[in-house]
């Protein structure tokens, strides 16, 4: 990943956020159709990108870890309230402590989710390069997708719960800084447990089970009044978000 990638992977989180400073109402209608667009297109990724990525791999037992990442993403979800899909669940006048557990759960999860950006250097099992340029695009605009939505939820559940707007700015520029961390670390060499066999797809398996969990949740919670009965705008933008992550797949 160059520079700009990170440069952008770190603005759009600022954008988002700005966008929860500058709204007054917690759920904007046209942040639900994002995230139907976004939830739609990181199942795609999963499912034509991730998966056959993590099981082409001889790894033995990589479901296992599939499973972990999905594992893992509840616990992180317990720790940040889910405000990955964008859940805003603000506590009146809440301690210093759960903003700390939300920053952390959302800080892990950004963070693992930006080591496969670094090392896409060691796909060297992807044979062609341009089918890797291709996985590296899907997946970047995955994480895109769903920085915008989560940034902003990170903001008004600050806000609503209380904390001051420069503690709020503070949270939201750790949270940026996460994924390009992560990517920066895996890319610059320093850690050579990256360099074990194995090691990447077992990375890829985890940010998989991550994110199935995130795609399959933003899904679910589309049908608000539980009778399958999504709104036609809702509807059109998941077809919106399955068809970009066909294409990309062509």
């Amino acid at each position: 990943m160059g520079f700009i990638s990170y440069l952008v992977l770190f603005l759009i989180v600022l954008l988002g956020g700005g966008i929860g400073f500058y709204f007054n109402k917690p759920k904007p209608a046209h942040l639900s159709t994002l995230l139907s667009f976004s939830g739609a297109y990181l199942l795609g990724i999963c499912v034509l990108h991730l998966m056959p990525e993590v099981f082409s791999s001889q790894v033995k037992g990589i479901g296992i870890w599939v499973l972990g990442g999905f594992l893992l993403q509840l616990v992180l979800e317990f720790l940040s309230k889910g405000v990955e899909h964008a859940h805003i669940h603000a506590r009146a006048k809440a301690p210093l402590s759960f903003g700390f557990q939300i920053l952390l759960g959302l800080f892990l999860h950004a963070f693992l989710e930006g080591l496969p950006l670094g090392l896409e250097h060691h796909h060297h099992h992807l044979g062609e390069s341009d089918h890797a340029s291709d996985f590296n695009m899907a997946f970047y605009l995955g994480i895109l997708l769903h920085k915008l939505p989560a940034a902003f939820a990170l903001v008004m559940v600050l806000l609503y719960s209380g904390f001051h707007k420069r503690m709020v700015m503070v949270c939201l520029v750790l949270f940026a800084l996460a994924s390009p961390l992560g990517g920066l670390l895996a890319e610059s060499g320093l850690v050579k447990f990256f360099s074990r066999p194995g090691v990447v797809q077992i990375i890829f398996a985890l940010v998989l089970g991550s994110f199935l969990h995130i795609a399959t949740t933003i899904l679910f919670e589309m049908d608000k009044s539980g009778h399958h009965e999504i709104p036609l705008k809702k509807l059109l933008a998941i077809f919106l978000g399955l068809a970009l992550s066909i294409f990309i797949a062509l």
